[in-house]
């Protein structure tokens, strides 16, 4: 089997000496239409990898923001399969950069594992994030995601020690996700030196490429970042950005967003 995206992606990511933007959208915010359009305008803006929040009614890893949008998907009806529709139609518009699903193991549990790792081959997703799914239990699901080319990307944080650390870059692929403080997602005024610290302690075990989350909102986030990650992930800052905009400005209103993190000039509309 050649390279995946996601491979090839941070591959080019190291070519081009520049870190990568995963910008975090929650499936069916505003609805799933708005999606549709969105991921694409966030490729347009500089979206290296997108990953996808499948709503959950308790995402104990999320703050304010995220819940708020999860409760309003699922209050639209927005389930697994629906968040691989999405997936599945991105694909038929063109979109080929890595998409990443985030959620939580009872929802995939519900569906059945085997029956979402084929779904979500068919449907073209590089990789899933389960926050609450430990590398001790991850073997059932990493049994049916590994043949089918989808990564495990495993979360880490301040608080994991040395042991866990190993355990789970033994077991991931694709890449890890730093969390940058001990906490939930949301804007902050500085990323930390936790998260500097993390990143390093986590490159002993592994060569995989790290991306640091929780709490990315701003350039001078993204240049300090630069300086030892591979990647940074922004969520609630860029919700937090749509939220602001009247609903027919909201991909809008990421777009802008996303371009200013990177300090790209922007057009007056």
């Amino acid at each position: 089997m050649g390279a995946t995206r996601l491979e090839r992606t941070f591959q080019h990511l190291k070519a081009e000496r520049r870190i990568g933007l995963v910008p975090f959208v929650t499936a069916g915010f505003p609805d799933l239409p708005s999606t549709m359009d969105l991921v694409p305008a966030l490729v347009g803006a500089g979206a290296d990898v997108v990953e996808l929040g499948v709503p959950f009614s308790d995402p104990l890893a999320d703050g304010a923001t995220i819940q708020a949008a999860s409760f309003h998907a699922l209050r639209q009806g927005v389930t697994v399969r629906k968040c691989l529709e999405v997936c599945a139609g991105l694909r038929g518009r063109g979109v080929e950069v890595p998409l990443v699903l985030m959620g939580y193991y009872n929802p995939l549990l519900a569906m059945g594992l085997r029956a979402f790792a084929r779904e979500a081959q068919d449907a073209g997703v590089d990789g899933v994030i389960v926050a609450d799914l430990p590398p001790e239990e991850a073997g059932p699901l990493l049994e049916e995601c590994r043949p089918r080319g989808i990564h495990w990307i495993c979360l880490l944080a301040p608080t994991s020690n040395d042991g866990r650390i190993a355990a789970a870059c033994a077991l991931a692929s694709g890449f890890i996700y730093c969390v940058s403080i001990a906490g939930v997602t949301g804007v902050r005024e500085r990323v930390g030196e936790q998260a500097r610290s993390l990143v390093r302690r986590v490159r002993a075990h592994t060569t995989l490429p790290l991306a640091v989350g929780f709490g990315i909102s701003r350039p001078e986030h993204l240049r300090e970042a630069s300086g030892y990650a591979d990647a940074v992930v922004v969520g609630s800052a860029l919700l937090d950005a749509m939220k602001a905009r009247p609903r027919a400005q909201m991909v809008q209103g990421a777009t802008r967003f996303l371009l200013g993190l990177r300090e790209v000039p922007q057009p007056t509309l």
